[in-house]
């Protein structure tokens, strides 16, 4: 499958403003990426308009990442928390919409780097609350032609949703055409004891993938197995891009909430521009007969 892939703009800086997009934006371009991921970590940063104008001009999609910060909530919280961290997620659909964005992805549920102890019984009431806060982004995403994908997260960043098998549990009776799942080879490479497998699982309600090395550097610079990966996602009839998902460490908020504590390769261009190489040669081995 000759499948479209991104890169985010997380990569060199954060948060995305329309000034730094300008200068991004026509060197993702320039080096044959297909897709640019947006984050939105709050309203107004950047134009959706004027990104939108940009990006077609380029010959770019959008991708957009919603961010879940301190104070975003849909589980274990107040009402007024719930309202307002709906609201946020509403906007972020009506920003996907603007810019042409098929999802939103993100940890939808918790703010990062929330966690708790639960046992059985109380992670099923919070599954339960998390569907009741979703629902109502979800029905305004349906309506806008965008889908919800839910990114599980590791361990050291969520208690809530670590895996596969926890994601489609938590989504179960949500609309599979408006909630799916968010997969990031990151975090299953934490988690899922066969990410093969665990593709395989999510099947049809895969929505969005994001992809780096173990370590957050470039794909192909680690120990994974990105030909059973990208071979599985064929087999689950995913569709949709591949977006490489990184940081900087230059920036103190982003580093420290992804614990970025070094550099991951040799400046951050070039965890786009040899991702992007090798996952183009990986698709060539395996899309040979």
């Amino acid at each position: 499958m000759n499948r479209a892939l991104g890169v985010n703009t997380w990569v060199w800086t954060s948060p995305l403003t329309d000034t730094s997009l300008a200068a991004l934006a026509p060197r993702i371009a320039d080096w044959g990426f297909d897709v640019i991921e947006l984050p939105v970590e709050n309203p107004g940063d950047w134009d959706p308009q004027r990104a939108s104008a940009l990006l077609d001009e380029l010959g770019l999609k959008a991708c957009v990442v919603l961010v879940m910060g301190e104070g975003r909530e849909l589980v274990a919280t107040d009402p007024g928390t719930v309202a307002t961290t709906r609201d946020y997620l509403r906007h972020v659909v009506d920003v996907a919409q603007a810019v042409g964005s098929p999802v939103i992805a993100g940890p939808a549920y918790a703010s990062v780097g929330r966690t708790w102890r639960m046992d059985d019984i109380e992670r099923r009431q919070r599954y339960a609350e998390l569907r009741d806060g979703l629902g109502p982004v979800v029905e305004h995403a349906a309506d806008a032609g965008v889908t919800v994908a839910v990114e599980p997260l590791n361990r050291y960043e969520t208690s809530l949703i670590n895996t596969v098998e926890q994601g489609l549990d938590a989504l179960d009776g949500l609309p599979p055409a408006a909630c799916g799942l968010a997969l990031d080879v990151y975090h299953m490479n934490i988690e899922e004891r066969d990410i093969a497998e665990a593709i395989t699982r999510a099947g049809d309600r895969i929505a969005h993938v994001q992809v780096c090395a173990n370590d957050r550097g470039a794909p192909g610079a680690d120990h994974l197995d990105w030909t059973g990966i990208l071979a599985a996602l064929d087999r689950a009839g995913y569709e949709g891009p591949l977006a490489i998902e990184s940081f900087t460490a230059e920036n103190a908020t982003i580093a420290t909430a992804a614990s970025i504590w070094r550099p991951l390769a040799a400046n951050q261009d070039a965890i786009a521009v040899d991702g992007l190489s090798f996952l183009r040669d990986v698709e060539e081995v395996v899309g040979q007969p």
